[in-house]
């Protein structure tokens, strides 16, 4: 599951039921943006530029995102100034879906109008399905660092942060490591955001967990060694957690990304003293990843989407929610950034580690293999 605490390598669930029930209402699809060459633009240029770009999809009238909780990196801000600014009705399927969901969702709605136009995805689900992605270039594409897109503009990355342990501090001691979570204290109380083999913010706390527990981007077996350690010691609790079953008492740990374990401090303010701390020794950093359906029903809609998010009005709405946006670094420069929001983002200490693709692969393959036998 994708909700703020759970999003796997997509948080997603039986994509096509909840797609259909939530766009079941929607009118037939409009295939003039098909054939007007929208489907295969690969920059706004080919629109001849961004207002025909925007009229297009003002045509069309509406775009399918999926897997998009409005409390996730601000999602719920980000999709309502998007659809007041253009126009152009959102329809958001399966909020709390993986990203293998939103895969299998495309899979299963291909050729439909409730098909997803555009996908927000883990790093290794995205990289195991670049072939399913319509390359495209946003205007400020070369802001964006080299190593954080596809040469040829089949995905790109977008938000991310650091993995963190939130933990209910009126009811668990503050955890500074990833092997405190072995004490009794945590008994029934550590919760992992999804299925790590699915979800993405699962997936990198094992690798966070690897970390923390003497093994390394290129060998995670610890972090799987870990988990099985704290299901041994009964301190591992087998719950997506939700918002719901934070501010419940539930889950009163949970490990997830730093901007949705702080979101939840600040949404259960005089609720709850929840608080989140970066292992020091365990700083893993990533981006998730954007891209367009190359089936897209709405291909000018899911082209504008891409802008918007790109844009520096976009970025700042994703760095408001306390995701670090990827063009961080050159608004920054440009003075374009907000740079109220910019200081309050979570401190951490030490170098993060990011993935290669390489390491995400053999990751996911490890975990493919040994997850299930490590907490069965």
């Amino acid at each position: 599951m994708r909700i703020s605490v759970a999003r796997s390598v997509a948080a997603l669930v039986a994509a096509s039921t909840g797609l259909l029930v939530v766009a079941a209402c929607a009118p037939p699809e409009d295939t003039s943006a098909q054939s007007s060459g929208a489907a295969t633009a690969t920059s706004a240029a080919d629109f001849g530029g961004m207002d025909k770009l925007i009229a297009e999809a003002k045509k069309e009238g509406q775009l399918n995102v999926i897997a998009l909780p409005p409390d996730w990196a601000n999602y719920g801000e980000i999709i309502k100034t998007f659809s007041d600014k253009y126009g152009i009705k959102v329809n958001s399927a399966q909020p709390d879906a993986s990203s293998q969901e939103e895969i299998n969702a495309a899979d299963q709605l291909k050729g439909q109008a409730t098909a997803p136009d555009v996908f927000d995805l883990g790093t290794a689900v995205a990289l195991a399905n670049v072939a399913r992605f319509a390359p495209y270039k946003v205007a400020t594409w070369d802001d964006v660092p080299d190593a954080l897109k596809e040469a040829g503009g089949a995905w790109i990355n977008d938000y991310g942060g650091y993995m963190s342990i939130g933990y209910d501090a009126a009811k668990v001691p503050a955890p500074q490591n990833v092997t405190d979570l072995l004490k009794p204290e945590y008994k029934g109380k550590v919760a992992l955001n999804g299925d790590p083999t699915q979800a993405g913010a699962a997936f990198s706390g094992v690798v966070m967990a690897a970390l923390g527990n003497g093994g390394s981007a290129d060998d995670i077996a610890k972090g799987v060694d870990f988990f099985g350690q704290l299901k041994k010691a009964g301190n591992f609790l087998p719950v997506d957690p939700t918002p719901a079953t934070i501010e419940s008492g539930q889950t009163p740990v949970v490990i997830d990304w730093d901007y949705l374990n702080v979101a939840q401090g600040k949404k259960l303010q005089g609720k709850l003293d929840w608080k989140t701390v970066v292992p020091a020794n365990a700083v893993l950093g990533s981006y998730y990843v954007q891209a367009i359906n190359v089936d897209a029903p709405h291909p000018a809609a899911a082209r504008l989407w891409q802008e918007f998010l790109y844009s520096d009005e976009g970025q700042n709405l994703w760095l408001k929610g306390g995701a670090r946006p990827v063009r961080a670094e050159a608004m920054q420069k440009a003075g374009t950034i907000d740079q109220t929001a910019y200081g309050e983002l979570p401190a951490f200490t030490g170098t993060p580690v990011f993935l290669t693709d390489a390491q995400t692969t053999q990751a996911k393959d490890h975990l493919a293999a040994n997850w299930a036998k490590a907490i069965g």
